[in-house]
């Protein structure tokens, strides 16, 4: 059980983001922070009673984690693309992804500075996203009572040979007309470039021109004027605070790794950027026994990271440059099939988040660098526990768990979890949709599954591919006894490959008692390492499985025999199911009550008809 008292007295007071989990390491809320010490903490004071909701979440907190960056911009950005991609149970969702707008300047001549929350591919720059709508609309004018800038949408490519009347914005001084053909467009674009430059923060020259100006109007005792100034500097500097967990320039993905040194191990933090947005991170534990160099560590890392990677970035972002950079980026290159490059940032975003891992993987090695020393140990010991229990020659390293589930035959699938040392490596898990077995049948879906992983794993031997499939492991757990492990076996002697099979034995109750090796039956003591560790890989291969189930459910819900028969589309299916409420009731329905339904004509009702009479 993990000691969440224990770790709420680490928690940091930085601001930063921090994630609950429930007892199946699922991500229930996600919130933000100025302070992740004061606030997680109050979740299990008087403040985890204050409502229901908050008192049933908490009750199923089991763990949490945290990300801390660098103010408090940056964490609300952060909580909102977490929440849009995990969808946790007890935040508030929207429905669609138009949260934060973005300051856009269009690529076109006679550029614009406009709002906008959606990112095309359209050559514009886009800077954001903002938490605060307000203080974008106040900008934007800002920019336009400063700049005398076009807000019109005319296409001005070839304003020479096409003159426009020119609006009141033109006539009232805010619009130096480019639509009339008049304009120095060298000019203009200084003007757009003042904006580019303000936004990127390179220079305080805009605000420098709002100071002045509202000393003018102070001096003038023009007070009102020149609190309207003081404010749109405060939101002007509002924009100018750094967002580095989201960069709407970049849309290529990349990868960010730096490490932390304890004393005789080192902590390596990867954060995963997906279309400009934090998606993910893990860290990884590594012995440094011999105190090797970062540019050692780092290209040890990289080989041992990404050979058995599904997807690798086009950029990969690091601390310190790893020894052979160039042969790395080569293989990680053939991998891909496209160009991949490291990159060692010396200043600039990149850099600033590189230093944003850097300090989570130095939080995180001060916090927790003994507790995953100790698990790394209990682990090992575990492990050979298991080894000496069942008789197995070596210590298994890498251990693969399946499962079949389904309800009644529908939707069924398989679900694989791949353990390293003891430890999940969920970056190796695969989901198999049972494509071959019709029914409930769990022997004929599960000698499936293990056929496609290791006809592939096979295949990919073959060619000398380095994948996790081509990764085979070092003892296969079978959710079942002897019927799942001998079907686990059939598929092994046909593919000629020999790994040892175990199977997991229940008692009347569905509660593990021992494990099945070699057809001899073992029991084990429920509180011994050996348990413990069968039990979580077990749980883990169970909740993979169920959760890939419930996922394909959700998405198959409101499909039914409707959208097999010819003239019936999702909007006549809507409609039948909201008039008749139920299918039971449509297959019974005469053709006149079928004609009933808004948009039904006679002869999608005569199909509808005679497809369930011929059914039955």
């Amino acid at each position: 059980m993990i000691d969440l008292r224990e770790r709420l007295d680490k928690l940091p007071d930085k601001p930063g983001v921090y994630i609950m989990k429930n007892e199946l390491d699922e991500i229930i809320y996600v919130g933000k922070a100025k302070s992740l010490r004061k606030r997680v903490r109050q979740y299990f004071g008087s403040y985890g009673k204050s409502s229901k909701k908050v008192a049933s979440m908490v009750s199923k907190i089991h763990d949490f984690e945290y990300i801390i960056v660098e103010n408090e911009v940056e964490s609300l950005v952060l909580e909102s693309n977490l929440i849009k991609d995990n969808l946790p149970k007890y935040n508030i969702l929207l429905r669609d992804d138009k949260q934060y707008p973005y300051i856009k300047i269009t690529n076109e001549r006679f550029p614009r500075v406009m709002k906008t929350r959606r990112i095309l591919k359209d050559g514009a720059k886009y800077f954001g996203p903002y938490p605060d709508v307000f203080a974008v609309n106040d900008s934007i004018e800002t920019f336009n009572r400063l700049y005398p800038l076009r807000t019109c949408n005319l296409n001005l490519e070839k304003v020479e040979e096409k003159n426009y009347r020119p609006c009141l914005n033109y006539h009232i001084g805010k619009c130096i007309g480019p639509c009339i053909g008049n304009v120095d467009e060298e000019k203009y674009n200084e003007m757009v470039d003042d904006v580019l430059d303000f936004l990127r923060s390179s220079n305080t020259k805009l605000l420098d021109k709002l100071e002045k100006k509202m000393y003018e109007y102070s001096e003038r005792l023009d007070f009102e004027n020149a609190a309207d100034f003081r404010d749109r500097i405060k939101n002007l500097e509002y924009l100018k605070e750094r967002q580095l967990i989201s960069d709407p320039q970049a849309r290529d993905d990349k990868d960010i790794i730096a490490l932390a040194k304890g004393i005789d191990e080192v902590l390596i933090q990867i954060f995963f950027f997906r279309n400009g947005k934090i998606v993910g991170r893990e860290h990884y534990m590594i012995r440094d026994y011999f105190n090797e160099s970062y540019s050692e560590i780092f290209a040890s890392f990289i080989k041992q990271f990404y050979i058995g990677a599904s997807y690798i970035p086009k950029e990969i972002i690091i601390e310190e440059e790893p020894v052979d950079v160039s042969l790395l980026e080569d293989w990680l290159s053939s991998k891909r099939e496209g160009k991949v490059t490291i990159t060692t940032p010396i200043k600039g975003n990149k850099k600033e988040l590189i230093r944003m891992v850097k300090r989570n993987a130095l939080d995180m090695i001060e916090k927790y660098g003994d507790k995953y020393k100790k698990r790394a140990e209990s682990n090992k010991r575990a492990l050979e526990d298991i080894r000496d229990l069942i008789g197995l020659d070596e210590t298994p390293i890498r251990i693969e768990a399946y499962d079949i589930s389904n309800i009644s035959g529908v939707e069924s699938v398989g679900s694989m979890v791949v353990f390293e040392n003891g430890d999940s490596k969920k970056s190796d898990y695969r989901k198999f949709r049972i494509k071959t077995v019709v029914g409930p049948d769990d022997y004929s879906s599960l000698k499936e599954v293990l056929r496609r992983r290791f006809k592939r794993g096979v295949d990919e031997k073959k060619k000398s591919k380095k994948t996790s499939f081509s990764n085979f492991p070092d003892l296969i757990m079978m959710d079942g006894g002897k019927g799942q492990v001998n079907a686990a076996r059939e598929v092994l002697a046909e593919l000629n490959i020999n790994i040892p099979i175990s199977g997991l034995v229940k008692d009347d109750f569905h509660t593990t008692r021992g494990i099945i090796y070699n057809n001899e039956e073992f029991n084990i003591e429920l509180n011994s390492r050996a348990y413990k560790m069968i039990y979580r890989i077990q749980e883990e291969a169970h909740r993979f499985a169920i959760n890939y189930h419930r996922s394909l459910r959700s998405k198959t819900m409101f499909k039914s025999e409707l959208d097999d028969i010819k003239g019936i589309g999702p909007t006549r299916k809507n409609k039948l199911l909201k008039h008749f409420k139920s299918i039971e009731k449509i297959k019974n329905a005469s053709v006149e009550e079928l004609l009933e339904v808004d948009s039904m004509d006679k002869r999608s009702a005569e199909s509808l008809y005679n497809h369930f009479r011929v059914k039955s």
